[in-house]
């Protein structure tokens, strides 16, 4: 797969960051938006179905609220989100607007993404504003998010969206012009123009971005390789070389597709669940996991960590306490420590026909 699979992808992602959005001193650059809305708009036109993920809301309220840089404490951040979300979503709606193209907006936590009966109330909800001819515009809400439960940045989440949609690209606009050897200001630095092993990489993604944004070219890398390994072909670039990045031109750096699609509930148990509780586990059990694929079952765990309920992701460990393994469990944590080392045979009625997780929804990390 090459970049002529981006011109040719019907159904897109892209993702834009606070620093492509904003004016040097911080303020929103409404140019910009307008630029965006209008190569979007064209795209939805030509009849693909798009979707805009979006950062900028903390940053389109520093200049109303007087505030000269992105405030570092959680209550100011959500506060700012607040002032900030309705600015934003109003120059969309009225850029998009302009190009006779109505937008609607989604705010989602990692929350809305945990559980499966919310993030199928998400893609039902984008499905149905694909139908009815809506772009839907997405953001992290950070009113409400917290530190330890919120996706931390924009460039993850879009990767999530775009295997949540099933969409066949994944742009990820930046204010640089892809993924560099080196820092970009270094003389020796180069462009790297294709990822297609993520184990041989040698780049520097150690500074992160710019004082609007939370992201950097670290989070980057991890939206384009949860997204490719999810079977969706990736592209970071400038955000000034969108028109050309659709049309399959010779910009940025492409991360081609990996593997083919994995099933929703996995790659949000890989990606975005957090776990409710620890399986450790022995040595047999954690071959056969490895090695054959197989369901864990009780009598190969050692002990429970965690209180959960039945169909809570949790994670399987080895006797150092090592994750090796994400799965939904099929027992309560006070269900399992009452079965827990016994094999089939010792179970009463058919909780011998029950594994503590089946192996269609276990994941090897």
């Amino acid at each position: 797969m090459n970049r002529d699979g981006i011109a040719a992808a019907q159904r897109l992602v892209i993702k834009v960051g606070s620093s492509s959005l904003t004016m040097p001193d911080g303020t929103l650059d409404e140019d910009r938006v307008e630029s965006l809305a209008g190569t979007l708009s064209r795209l939805h036109e030509e009849g693909k179905r798009v979707v805009l993920v979006t950062s900028g809301a903390i940053a389109a309220a520093l200049g109303p609220l007087g505030l000269r840089r992105r405030p570092r404490d959680l209550e100011t951040q959500q506060a700012a989100a607040a002032v900030g979300q309705g600015i934003l979503i109003r120059h969309y709606a009225d850029a998009f607007a302009a190009h006779g193209v109505l937008v609607a907006q989604l705010l989602l936590t990692v929350e809305d993404v945990l559980r499966p009966t919310t993030y199928r109330n998400a893609l039902n909800t984008i499905s149905r504003l694909f139908r009815l001819g809506v772009v839907p515009i997405i953001n992290e809400n950070d009113t409400v998010a917290t530190h330890e439960i919120r996706f931390g940045d924009n460039d993850r989440l879009a990767a999530l969206v775009a295997h949540l949609v099933r969409a066949d690209a994944l742009l990820l606009l930046s204010d640089v012009e892809g993924l560099f050897t080196a820092h970009p200001d270094e003389p020796d630095s180069e462009l790297i123009t294709e990822v297609a092993d993520f184990d041989a990489l040698v780049a520097d993604t150690s500074r992160v971005g710019s004082k609007v944004g939370t992201g950097g070219m670290r989070t980057k890398l991890e939206a384009a390789q949860i997204a490719s390994q999810a079977g969706v072909q990736v592209l970071l670039t400038h955000a000034d070389l969108l028109d050309a990045a659709v049309a399959g031109g010779a910009v940025g750096t492409f991360f081609p597709a990996t593997r083919k699609r994995r099933p929703r509930r996995l790659l949000w148990l890989a990606y975005a669940a957090e776990t409710r509780g620890q399986l450790v586990v022995d040595d047999g059990a954690r071959r056969a996991l490895a090695q054959r694929h197989a369901s864990l079952l009780p009598a190969g765990v050692v002990a429970v960590h965690g209180t959960f309920g039945e169909g809570d992701p949790v994670d399987v460990v080895d006797a150092e306490g090592r994750p090796f393994a994400r799965g939904f469990t099929s027992y309560s944590s006070d269900e399992i420590a009452g079965v827990a080392g016994r094999r089939s045979a010792e179970l009463p009625g058919d909780e011998h026909l029950r594994p503590v997780v089946h192996r269609d929804v276990l994941i090897q990390l």
